[in-house]
């Protein structure tokens, strides 16, 4: 479905890193987990980028993506972007979806890889089922821990869903897990990491860092499911 609509709100989730809220139209329907293409305009140019969807399918009436605010040129458009600017989407898109179909899950996120997980886990929240949810959510302090106040509402209303978060630079005030998301960390954290299905989405790098983990813990391929997020360039 493409559609052409505006802004309807901008919601800042980190100091660099934001929400840009649309309308959502009767029929666009997706499932979480999938992305949208958004068209946004600059100097009379069109500037076109995917995006996860980071609204649930429960949430009616709006969609929303959210990027982290870098400064190629349409991270700075959207810098300067306001309510009631024009903007197009298509979509949606993508298969790396998921809607609580297992019974036990394991969501690894790197920086703003969390975008699609957080769509998955108010889903799967909105929507009472009873899949065991862990999210082990790897970034560098705290004031980059995007959804931060959401997850921990999350965690709050959805008895089967533990967050995780793991700082590699934290403050000295930190009293979380520090480091970076490893086999020991997940052995330790997730005893029955063996029975569940990972799920992994972040930067290029975090990627091919996270699939040595597997690797490590003697999983097999077919219980991972990867997504390179290229949101964060």
């Amino acid at each position: 479905m493409k559609f052409e609509t505006a802004v309807k709100e901008i919601i800042p989730r980190t100091f660099d890193t934001s929400s840009f809220r649309f309308p959502r139209p009767v029929g666009f329907d997706f499932k979480p987990g999938q992305f949208m293409i958004v068209t946004i305009r600059s100097d009379g140019k069109e500037l076109v980028h995917p995006f996860s969807i980071s609204s649930s399918p429960t949430d009616g009436d709006f969609i929303e993506f959210t990027k982290k605010l870098t400064a190629n040129a349409y991270s700075m458009r959207l810098r300067a972007m306001k309510s009631g600017d024009w903007t197009r989407v298509d979509g949606p898109y993508g298969s790396f979806t998921c809607e609580c179909e297992y019974g036990r899950i394991l969501f690894l996120a790197g920086g703003i890889g969390i975008t699609p997980f957080y769509s998955i886990i108010k889903y799967c929240t909105d929507k009472g089922l009873p899949t065991s949810l862990v999210l082990i959510y790897g970034c560098r302090s705290e004031n980059e821990v995007a959804f931060k106040k959401e997850l921990e509402d999350l965690q709050v209303k959805n008895p089967n869903f533990r967050l995780i978060p793991v700082l590699s630079e934290p403050s000295p005030s930190w009293s979380g897990k520090a480091g970076f998301v490893t086999a020991d960390l997940i052995k330790q954290e997730v005893p029955d990491f063996k029975d569940r299905i990972f799920y992994a989405c972040g930067p290029p790098a975090m990627i091919t860092a996270m699939q040595k983990v597997v690797a490590a813990l003697g999983m097999a391929e077919t219980q991972l499911r990867l997504e390179s997020f290229v949101g964060h360039t």
